[in-house]
């Protein structure tokens, strides 16, 4: 069996897959926040509980949300930041006594979408999380990308495409940096974007609902949303070519995205035709710890 974690700012979670993608067991805790020792006891534990009822030993591999650098070993770019600094994947193998593999949350999307989603049977799969933040992730033939500095599919910290006067120098992001992708398209984006303009404090959620009942405001909001994301897609469309793009996140569940997205990505991609398919993730919330599983798919 393979199991994975998600690990999470909120919950961490496993799950043991079989060969054939079927889940076998499922356990979720919340997060021990800003405690790292306890976090690593705790995801230890969930997996020997695992084990235990499975009565077997597997596999392990953990999605984090960030990046173990090449160049130190330790954890860099969590934005839970008690896990910056830290040697995760040599703690984990230390408290389970076996190798482990730990990979970027959305590298596991596009791994999960790849292997049995989305884009099962697409060369190149990009994925993209539009959630609390905003980043992405790419299978190649459903093994990650994950680059020389461990940074491949970093949209969301690169700056908005073709920007308009008004759009410049863009929200400050907490990276340090203005104009980042993430303080336009992630939902606190989405949501700040709103209520700049209209001085109304309202959800992303919020918003979307007042939108689909016709509100002028939210319509506007929805609709620089829509230009911005499509921008951002198209800008790296005309640099990895993927075979389909895969949406994860709270926003992935808009379901207007997959039928308005396409016509307004076209016009900023450098080709004379446009068809690369934009669809929800199949296995929605559950893609991340299914994509740290696959992580030992040979």
């Amino acid at each position: 069996m393979r199991i994975g974690i998600d690990w999470g700012g909120t919950k961490i979670e496993a799950i043991a897959l079989n060969d054939a993608g079927a889940v076998l067991a499922r356990k979720r805790i919340a997060t021990p926040q800003h405690d790292y020792e306890a976090c690593i006891a705790a995801a230890a534990q969930l997996v020997r509980e695992i084990e235990t009822a499975l009565g077997g030993v597997g596999t392990l591999g953990i999605g984090i949300p960030g990046a173990i650098s090449p160049a130190t070993g330790l954890v860099k770019n969590a934005n839970s930041v008690w896990l910056n600094g830290r040697p995760l994947d040599k703690d984990m193998e230390q408290a389970l006594g076996r190798p482990v593999r730990v990979e970027n949350d959305a590298n596991c999307l596009a791994v999960s979408e790849a292997m049995d989603g989305a884009g099962a049977g697409a060369a190149v799969v990009w994925a993209v999380i539009l959630g609390t933040g905003a980043g992405s992730g790419v299978a190649v033939h459903g093994r990650a990308l994950v680059g020389r500095h461990r940074i491949a599919g970093e949209w969301g910290h690169n700056p908005l495409p073709w920007p308009c006067d008004q759009e410049r120098p863009g929200p400050e992001c907490y990276c340090g940096r203005r104009g980042c992708l993430e303080t336009f398209v992630s939902g606190p984006g989405f949501a700040a974007d709103h209520r700049r303009r209209t001085g109304q404090a309202l959800t992303a959620e919020a918003v979307i609902s007042h939108m689909r009942s016709g509100d002028a405001e939210a319509n506007l909001t929805y609709d620089l949303f829509l230009d911005r994301l499509a921008r951002g897609l198209a800008h790296v469309v005309n640099i990895l070519d993927p075979d389909v793009i895969v949406l994860g996140g709270g926003l992935s569940e808009v379901d207007e995205l997959y039928t308005d997205l396409p016509a307004r990505i076209a016009p900023f991609v450098f080709s004379d035709a446009f068809n690369t398919p934009v669809r929800p993730s199949r296995h929605g919330s559950s893609s991340g710890v299914r994509g740290a599983a696959w992580l030992w798919m040979e």
